[in-house]
């Protein structure tokens, strides 16, 4: 058995300490850098983020304050989501990701048995044209949660994906008022660990 250290509102300097060393990330008992981390993760979290159930966006946040910019493989430039209601009652959805990778341009649409699976795909589809090794990975978990349901329609929305490459499991998460954006967010983060798990060069 082994402690999984959780990361919380109430984390505190050690706790972000204890996390960084599981996660391989030395930390230096650089107090300045620890307490920046640790006021990222509230203001975050204020805004609805969970990061107990989404260890690789904590990650990724926290490799962002230790390099001081964010781990990037890709640059999107834009994303688009379609649901047609066909007269049959059906529904088709499609998705469209602009994005640049490695000095190079990519557009690639999808289609998906919802607006989010085939975001999934349209970002897989332009992704693995420069990293294919991003074909090992699978969307294996998918929830949502209002986090203000007095406000109805127009509440917070957490997201939060778990993803596979067939060797280990992630989870990251997203917060939009649109579920499709939470969604996006999520995404992008759990392509970004997938592709530092695979020792990708970043772009």
């Amino acid at each position: 058995n082994t402690m999984r250290m959780l990361v919380s509102d109430m984390a505190g300097r050690a706790s972000i300490e204890l996390k960084g060393k599981e996660l391989g990330i030395d930390l230096g008992g650089d107090r300045e850098l620890v307490g920046r981390v640790v006021a990222r993760v509230k203001e975050r979290e204020l805004e609805g983020y969970t990061y107990e159930a989404a260890d690789a966006s904590f990650e990724l946040l926290l490799r962002a304050e230790v390099e001081g910019r964010p781990l990037r493989y890709f640059q999107v430039e834009s994303w688009r989501a379609i649901v047609e209601d066909r007269p049959d009652g059906s529904h088709a959805n499609e998705a469209t990701v602009k994005l640049w990778a490695k000095s190079e341009r990519i557009v690639a649409t999808a289609e998906g048995n919802g607006p989010v699976n085939a975001l999934d795909r349209s970002l897989r589809v332009a992704l693995e044209k420069i990293y294919p090794q991003l074909a090992k990975l699978e969307l294996v978990d998918y929830k949502v949660r209002i986090l203000e349901g007095k406000h109805g329609t127009s509440s917070t929305t957490r997201v939060l994906i778990s993803t596979s490459d067939g060797a280990g499991e992630w989870s990251t998460v997203g917060v939009a008022e649109n579920v499709i954006a939470a969604s996006w967010q999520a995404l992008e983060d759990a392509y970004t660990y997938g592709l530092l798990r695979a020792g990708a060069s970043p772009a």
